[in-house]
């Protein structure tokens, strides 16, 4: 259970352990709900903040305009310093931070994640033509569209379906994320590239992944291991898009390790 909740200029955080901060973002369509079991062995640990993003779970009344609009609203009241760690679209919101405020950030770790979640060309990743049915489909029934994405998410797992009621109870468990910002995280996933600009990072950088996702595929490894030379990956074997519920004890252990090792 965590310890302190706060809802300070409408994002949502919450904060529970002691120790290294380490900062929690969820993904897509979701909200920090899903770290629930993360934050329990974690916190032991660390001090572990989760955050509702802008427009999701107990912050839906805000929105955001850009990847950097919501970056500013995560860091203005985010630890000064931080180990981050980002989920699927999270990832991508660590990332930009550690590029743009690198001095806010003691380590990168990214989850199911991608420098460009979009394909293009030889780089793996989701096609076009799903992120565009995922907005066509928001404009008709936004609930509707975020099941079927959890649905996505646990797909190939042998856990599939405990894994989509998992992610469905955090999704419930707080308000439904506000359309505006389903359709500006999708917008970001579609847009954003930040493959090149990975060399810049000189950060400790752990990269995990799940070796039956189909939405950001693990063959995209290899791709990034060239992009992040310094960083290392690792893929959680019996995991698809979530592998902090598949393989929960296993991930915490991951987490544990290369903070250890990475902040001597």
């Amino acid at each position: 259970m965590l310890s302190n909740e706060i809802k300070k200029h409408s994002l949502y955080w919450q904060s529970s352990g002691k120790g290294q901060a380490l900062v929690l973002l969820h993904g897509w369509g979701m909200n920090g709900a899903v770290w629930q079991q993360t934050v329990a062995q974690l916190s032991e640990y660390f001090c572990v903040h989760v955050v509702d993003l802008p427009g999701f779970g107990h912050s839906n009344m805000t929105s955001f305009s850009s990847i950097e609009d919501l970056a500013n609203q995560v860091l203005e009241h985010a630890p000064r310093q931080a180990i981050w760690l980002g989920w699927s679209l999270g990832g991508l919101i660590a990332t930009h931070i550690a590029l743009k405020a690198p001095q806010r950030v003691d380590a990168l770790i990214t989850v199911a994640s991608s420098p460009k979640f979009a394909a293009e060309g030889k780089w793996r990743g989701i096609q076009p033509a799903v992120l565009d049915t995922f907005k066509q489909q928001l404009l008709g029934d936004f609930t509707l569209t975020i099941e079927r994405f959890m649905a996505l998410q646990a797909m190939g797992s042998p856990s599939a379906k405990s894994d989509i009621k998992t992610l469905k109870q955090a999704v419930l468990s707080r308000p439904t994320p506000n359309p505006e910002a389903l359709m500006s995280g999708l917008d970001i996933l579609a847009t954003v590239d930040y493959r090149q600009d990975l060399k810049q990072l000189t950060i400790p950088m752990l990269r995990l992944y799940g070796r039956l996702d189909g939405l950001v595929p693990r063959k995209v490894a290899p791709d990034v291991d060239i992009l992040t030379t310094e960083s290392t990956s690792l893929i959680f074997q019996a995991s698809s898009h979530a592998p902090f519920i598949t393989e929960a004890d296993l991930f915490s252990q991951k987490i544990i390790e290369f903070a250890n090792q990475s902040l001597k």
